[in-house]
């Protein structure tokens, strides 16, 4: 079953209208009602008149969702909001509203826009925790409303340990006290390697190597900046021996990595930067050293990393860690 994405303007009004009326007219009554519900033909078709217009999702030529993409001003800048966003009943879990959310960051990126941002209703704890797993944070509430961003996903590939350390020394520039650091990949993927990278990058002190032994090191700058704090959580049993560190002393003052935090760091803080390395499966001259070409994409989460130039290229939709 494949979700096809295409994009529309005041013509498709009428494919949205049935998609808004289905998805919309199934959830509970809510007090004031939805503000989609009072949406007609001809007032979709003209929002879909103005700026980039929206998306349709079909799945067998059957449309199954759809959304108004809206260039907007925000307290975080300009930023594209993902209007009437809806998936009819009999599509869902299929796939549907993560292809449309990938479908908008390329959007908001041929836009030159920083990041998308969404309106969900107080009371709809569920649908506030689907945009939280989809990479949305909350930044502000405006009852009845609780406003939500995603900044933009980059990526770039690091043919060797050289260049992987080159990488991490770019995305140190634009790093600062009280940044979380979640690294993820498998086994000698290179998260140790991108790690020296930032060390360096930051002006610390002592080499940096896998800290698995004794958990967590300190290293402290040389430089006037801050210190980087570099934790092994792979020998780690859960969130609360990763509290037991007393890594909270140190979060505002140091940028802190975590290998192996998927899942588990995430508790630390709201706003942070996932870091994915995976190998170029299939690239030439592929094997087991460090020389081995990498994929490393960055998945910032959280208004902190709104119009921050992370290193290398945008990623087609951009993905979270699973």
């Amino acid at each position: 079953m494949t979700v096809e994405i295409q994009r529309i303007g005041p013509e498709a009004a009428s494919d949205l209208y049935a998609v808004v009326r289905a998805a919309f007219e199934g959830r509970p009554p809510l007090d004031p009602p939805a503000d989609a519900l009072a949406e007609t033909v001809e007032s979709l078709g003209a929002a879909l008149g103005k700026g980039p217009g929206g998306l349709l999702a079909t799945i067998d030529g059957a449309v199954v969702g759809g959304l108004v993409l809206d260039p907007t001003a925000t307290a975080h800048g300009e930023l594209l909001a993902l209007r009437r966003f809806g998936v009819v009943p009999t599509a869902r879990h299929h796939g549907v509203a993560h292809v449309l959310i990938g479908a908008a960051v390329d959007a908001a990126r041929e836009l030159g826009i920083a990041g998308l941002t969404v309106l969900a209703r107080q009371e709809l704890e569920a649908t506030i925790g689907f945009w939280n797993s989809s990479g949305f944070s909350e930044v502000a509430r405006h009852a009845p409303y609780v406003e939500m961003v995603r900044p933009l996903p980059a990526g770039a590939e690091a043919p060797d340990a050289d260049a992987m350390r080159a990488l991490a020394g770019d995305l140190a520039k634009v790093l600062k006290a009280g940044d979380l650091l979640v690294l993820s990949g498998e086994l000698g993927a290179g998260k140790t390697t991108f790690t020296q990278g930032l060390g360096e990058g930051l002006g610390v002190r002592g080499g940096i190597t896998s800290p698995t032994f004794v958990i967590a090191r300190v290293h402290p700058s040389l430089v006037d900046g801050p210190a980087l704090v570099h934790v092994d959580a792979y020998r780690l049993g859960g969130l609360e021996e990763l509290d037991d560190l007393d890594l909270d002393t140190s979060l505002d003052e140091a940028v802190t990595v975590v290998e192996w935090g998927a899942g588990m760091a995430e508790a630390l803080a709201d706003e942070r930067l996932h870091v994915q390395i995976t190998r170029a499966v299939g690239a030439a001259g592929a094997g087991d050293g460090d020389d081995d070409p990498r994929r490393v994409e960055f998945v910032p989460v959280g208004a902190r990393w709104l119009g921050v130039a992370l290193p290398g290229g945008g990623l087609p939709g951009g993905g979270l860690p699973g």
